[in-house]
């Protein structure tokens, strides 16, 4: 069936950019070929497959799970290897042992019915594989390892996060002004890991265009971006504070309470 896949629906050989496209030309291809007659055949092979459909037993409840199944341990990087390449999990998972499905173009990682890591699939050799917000957790708290983190390396964040990394770390003023900029900083990264990245980078705009610059401003318009409901920000007494409007007290203040019931009891 290889070599009859081959000569009747890849030739010539067909262009895709990646694998689900190329599964589609050729569902295209499959079902176009239905409407052809089979020499000494009665009937399309459309037909004679819906005959032979009907003829069929049920399909099992649960789907065969076409991939490759090895076990393995998570290693102090939180890496797991997965034919000569390694490939990430979230840090809190390291020293567990896992289960690992190797698919056409994925590698699944999972821990008992959790599945804790999906990544694209690498065929080189000696290859890592990271997700960046599998590390976010370790580098909130070692925060002057983040500009050297491997994991990181080759991030394409979009060029706001940026502005609000700066931003942080000079909003802050003292010694230590650079790791609480940066400690924030990871702090608004870790939204990814609940929020899509629309959501969060809409959040950042928001926040740029709003001037407040803090993790809990960034939060606060990312949970309004998805409750759609308007945020209730004030920047006049701090970035991300509602502002407290506290009167000058006068002299008639006091003498309206003499106008009371009271008063005119006793006078």
């Amino acid at each position: 069936m290889v070599g009859f896949g081959r000569r009747t629906f890849m030739v010539p050989v067909p262009a895709a950019p990646d694998i689900d496209a190329l599964n589609a030309m050729l569902l295209e291809r499959c079902r176009a070929r239905q409407n052809a007659t089979l020499r000494g055949a009665d009937g399309t092979i459309g037909e004679r497959l819906a005959a032979d459909l009907a003829a069929f037993s049920d399909l099992p409840p649960t789907p065969f799970d076409a991939c490759d199944k090895r076990s393995g341990k998570v290693s102090s990087q939180a890496l797991v290897r997965y034919k000569c390449n390694d490939y990430s999990v979230p840090v809190a998972y390291a020293h567990r042992d896992v289960l690992v499905k190797g698919y056409v173009d994925t590698v699944a990682i999972s821990v008992g019915a959790e599945e804790i890591a999906r990544h694209p699939r690498s065929y080189d050799s000696a290859d890592f594989v990271f997700d960046p917000l599998h590390y976010l957790a370790l580098l909130e708290k070692k925060v002057g390892a983040l500009d050297q983190a491997a994991p990181l390396q080759g991030w394409a964040l979009p060029e706001d996060f940026l502005t609000l990394r700066r931003l942080l770390e000079a909003r802050l003023s003292g010694k230590n002004r650079c790791a609480a900029g940066k400690r924030e900083y990871v702090q608004v990264l870790r939204l990814l890991e609940t929020f899509p990245m629309a959501v969060v980078h809409g959040a950042v705009t928001d926040a740029l265009k709003m001037g407040a610059i803090s993790y809990d401003a960034v939060k606060h318009l990312a949970l309004c971006r998805i409750e759609r409901r308007p945020p209730r920000l004030s920047l006049d007494a701090y970035p991300y504070l509602p502002a407290a409007i506290v009167e000058t007290t006068s002299a008639a203040s006091y003498m309206s309470l003499l106008a009371g019931p009271g008063a005119g009891a006793q006078a």
